[in-house]
């Protein structure tokens, strides 16, 4: 009898370690599948939440920029109003200008018909305003044929009156060609001769103003100080004129001035641009010695610095990481900007180095009092900086997203 209940506990027991491992394994089953849900769960999560973040960093990026660019329109288009305003309510009349002599009472009539010029002067506005976004149409065939001034149309056989397309900053009655058409022709030479110099004067303003930092009281230091007050000081048609006489009269090394075209002559382009690169960098150069130096010596004073530099982190590999990045958001508003000017025309420059560009066909204007171009090449001006600001703004967001607010 006690064989048997011996026989009937142990099967009792291993029935009972049977059940209890098989109730061990479904737990230990059920945990695993309830922590490999979760995992799911969070992974799923996670992506969601990555993913949300990037749909509301580009919403808002395109907010910022739709708000950036139609600021910039509105900016454009009240420049434009300003410029209509200063220029053409100016007591010179264009039409008297493009009539020519003799100029009889009923030519001049008939020309100031032909240019518009005869509307009250919101009407003129509006023509102008509207002819940037939709462009405009000049006179008919009967004024036409009345303009006789030198350069204005005078005697063509056109049989319609003159078309100007969108976008139409006027039409030049002197050169017979619409103002748009002028500045894209001169344009290609004033960005080759501004992007080229630019490059240059910030990457020399920079590294000089870094080692002038970095070296505070060496002879670098004040060498590049002496320098930069040289630069700063000396008008550009000065150091042109120098920079001829010595490098294309005296040492024949470069040409003296003009322009050859990239497509027709690579090398040719090069050499007529190297000297006036050369001269624009030096000059704009001395601007961003001062104002990388400035920010420079203020950014090794932080306390970020000297903790780095107490950790045993090398004064080179601190002062590019961590200063350099910081020092570079002051000089990127400041390239912005002076890229964007100079793109509007380099005007001593091109006068001096005889360049066919923007500042060149703004001279021309001014000096044949051509109302037209003179406002086009200004308005012109005006959107390549506005432009250059937009730019600037964007790159901000990239290189410190806390410098932007939308």
């Amino acid at each position: 009898m006690r064989y048997k209940e011996n026989i009937s506990n142990s099967d009792t027991k291993n029935s009972n370690s049977s059940t209890k491992n098989i109730s061990d394994k479904q737990n230990v089953n059920n945990t695993q599948k309830n922590n490999m849900q979760q995992n799911i769960s969070n992974s799923s999560n996670k992506e969601s939440a990555q993913n949300s973040r990037v749909i509301s960093k580009t919403v808002d990026f395109l907010t910022f920029l739709i708000k950036r660019s139609a600021s910039a329109v509105l900016v454009l288009t009240l420049i434009a109003v300003v410029l209509f305003l200063i220029f053409f309510m100016l007591p010179a009349n264009p039409a008297q200008l493009a009539c020519g002599k003799p100029c009889t009472p009923e030519r001049l009539a008939r020309v100031s018909a032909f240019m518009g010029t005869d509307a009250p002067w919101y009407e003129q506005l509006g023509n102008y305003i509207r002819g940037i976004f939709f462009g405009r149409e000049f006179g008919t065939n009967s004024a036409y044929t009345g303009i006789s001034s030198a350069g204005a149309a005078a005697g063509s056989a056109a049989s319609a009156a003159i078309i100007c397309s969108s976008p139409c900053l006027g039409w030049s009655f002197t050169l017979n060609e619409p103002v748009t058409d002028l500045i894209m022709s001169r344009f290609t030479v004033t960005a080759s001769l501004a992007i080229g110099a630019a490059l240059l004067w910030v990457i020399i303003g920079v590294v000089t103003g870094v080692i002038s930092a970095s070296k505070e009281g060496s002879l670098f230091d004040r060498a590049f100080r002496a320098l930069s007050s040289i630069g700063i000081s000396s008008p550009a048609y000065l150091i042109g004129m120098l920079a001829i006489l010595a490098f294309a009269v005296y040492l024949p090394i470069f040409p003296t001035g003009g322009y050859v075209n990239f497509s027709d002559n690579p090398l040719g382009w090069l050499q007529h641009l190297l000297l006036p690169w050369i001269v624009l960098a030096l000059l704009n150069a001395a601007y961003y010695t001062r104002l990388t130096r400035a920010h420079m010596l203020d950014e090794l004073q932080q306390d970020y610095m000297r903790t780095a530099l107490a950790k045993g982190m090398p004064r080179t590999k601190v002062i590019t990481r961590h200063a350099l990045p910081n020092v570079m958001l002051p000089v990127l508003t400041m390239f912005g900007l002076d890229l964007g000017g100079l793109l509007g025309g380099a005007v001593i420059t091109e006068r001096v180095f005889s360049m066919q560009g923007l500042g060149s066909l703004l001279l021309d204007s001014v000096k044949n009092l051509d109302l037209q171009v003179l406002v086009g090449v200004t308005l012109f001006a005006a959107a390549l900086v506005i432009v250059a600001n937009l730019i600037v703004d964007i790159c901000y967001r990239f290189v410190d997203p806390r410098a932007a607010v939308c």
